[in-house]
């Protein structure tokens, strides 16, 4: 009869202090599984908190008092006469326009030459008469050609401005020099200039000159003097472009609500509003499929904004003066059976054109305490105050959980990789008995004559 052991010394697993190890781990995955849900939850709340955002950034910058009737500026012909306006400013109406003469630059043109950087103007300068004094340019050997002569006097700083034409009406000379005035107008004149030029090669001279002079136009029948083209000063707020002269002809220009702006802000409200309330809807929906673990389902910050939101949109709006308008519904946005949003543009639009005032009064109150957008912004900022909002705090539970489990499991890390050691010394102090014990079985065995000892591995008995 002998005696086998087989393996370690000990006859144990080789790796079984890391399933002994693998076992005691259990609680820290449950921490990690129950940190996951929380972050779950937590990217749910962020997400609830983005949408109500969204809610007021759409229609928020409508609430001041002239900001819910966006102004624009209309021209019956916008190739005579455009134009922009200041909605601060600018007062509706209509105005007609007639553009009897644009306002011209100062301006002369030179004759012709077969290039622009070749042939030599010779030596010399060009002395410019303008409101300042006489002004002198100076032309060397360096710049005398038609492009050197323009940049010397671009770079003058004397009020007025040179380009080189291409003036195909005559193939054999077609580069000219064109000098203009910065401004327009009687108070912008320039007197077009004097030119001293030798050893040219070909004579530099101006062939043709136009006077600043100031433009005309009439509005409503009475004729004014422009001195630039850009005009800023006959109707508050408003800027007109004239683009040509065309006399005898008047141009309506009116300048009226925006609608098209303030239906796409209503637009995107309703959008934004049906986001935050599908997404409420979708935390609550119960079926076989559903994993509340994934959802805010039973949370009672849900039911709270939910609510919050939903009185919004239904309670009328007190303290709005005499407007007849108090409900969303009147504007034909309301709530459908699927809990929703849905926006009768048709209606929306009738209701804005006919009634403007009543519309602006009942989205934009005082722009402080009454109306639906101060109403609106009140209840945003009470369930997002970054001190006392109910999304914060929720928000700050689940940041302290997320926390408190970050600092358990830490914990418990530090303890198993203790316990993970202690394991690995007793085992280790096993196997070098359980060593020691097999070698002295061996011993006595070769002295019994083939007695092998004690069974230490757990062998049979042969």
């Amino acid at each position: 009869m002998g005696i086998t052991i087989g393996g370690l010394a000990s006859g144990l697993p080789p790796n079984l202090v890391d399933q002994l190890v693998e076992a005691e781990r259990a609680p820290i995955k449950n921490l990690e599984i129950k940190k996951d849900k929380i972050d779950i939850k937590l990217k749910l709340v962020n997400d609830l908190e983005t949408k109500l955002r969204a809610i007021e950034g759409t229609i928020g910058t409508l609430a001041s008092q002239k900001g819910f009737n966006d102004i624009k500026l209309e021209s019956g012909d916008p190739n005579v006469v455009q134009g922009s306006v200041d909605p601060s400013m600018a007062p509706k109406g209509n105005w007609n326009v007639e553009v009897v003469e644009l306002a011209q630059k100062a301006a002369a043109i030179t004759n012709g030459f077969p290039d622009k950087d070749k042939t030599q103007v010779g030596v010399g300068y060009i002395s410019f008469s303008t409101p300042d004094g006489e002004k002198e340019v100076y032309i060397d050997g360096a710049s005398n050609t038609l492009e050197g002569v323009a940049s010397k006097i671009n770079g003058a700083g004397l009020g007025v401005k040179a380009a080189v034409i291409n003036d195909r009406k005559d193939p054999d000379a077609p580069f000219k020099l064109m000098v203009s005035g910065d401004g327009m107008g009687d108070e912008s004149k320039v007197e077009y200039p004097t030119l001293y030029f030798l050893d040219g090669d070909q004579d530099l001279y101006f062939d043709d000159e136009r006077e600043a002079r100031n433009g005309r136009i009439k509005m409503d029948g009475f004729e004014f003097e422009i001195g630039d083209n850009t005009v800023k000063d006959l109707i508050p707020g408003v800027v007109l472009d004239l683009k040509q002269a065309n006399p005898g002809r008047s141009v309506n220009i009116s300048v009226k609500e925006n609608r098209e702006v303030v239906n796409t802000k209503i637009n995107e409200f309703v959008k934004t509003m049906n986001d935050a309330l599908s997404f409420l809807q979708a935390q609550s929906k119960l079926d076989e499929n559903t994993d509340t673990s994934k959802t805010l389902g039973g949370d009672s910050l849900v039911r709270g904004v939910e609510s919050r939101l939903r009185r919004l949109i239904q309670d009328p709006q007190y303290g709005m003066g005499t407007g007849s308008i108090n409900r969303l519904g009147q504007l034909g946005i309301e709530i459908t059976r699927s809990g929703t949003l849905k926006l009768n543009e048709d209606k929306f639009n009738q209701t804005l054109a006919a009634q403007p005032d009543d519309v602006r009064r009942f989205f934009t109150g005082d722009g402080f305490n009454v109306g639906f957008i101060p109403s609106l912004r009140r209840e945003i900022s009470t369930l997002t105050n970054s001190a006392f909002g109910q999304v914060t705090m929720r928000k700050r539970s689940l940041e302290e959980n997320i926390k408190r489990i970050d600092q358990s499991i830490a914990n418990k890390e530090r303890q198993m990789t203790r316990r993970e050691e202690q394991l690995r010394n007793k085992f280790a102090k096993l196997e070098e008995t359980m060593s020691g014990l097999k070698q002295q079985g061996a011993a006595v065995g070769a002295i019994g004559g083939g007695y092998a000892g004690p069974n230490l591995g757990g062998a049979k008995m042969s």
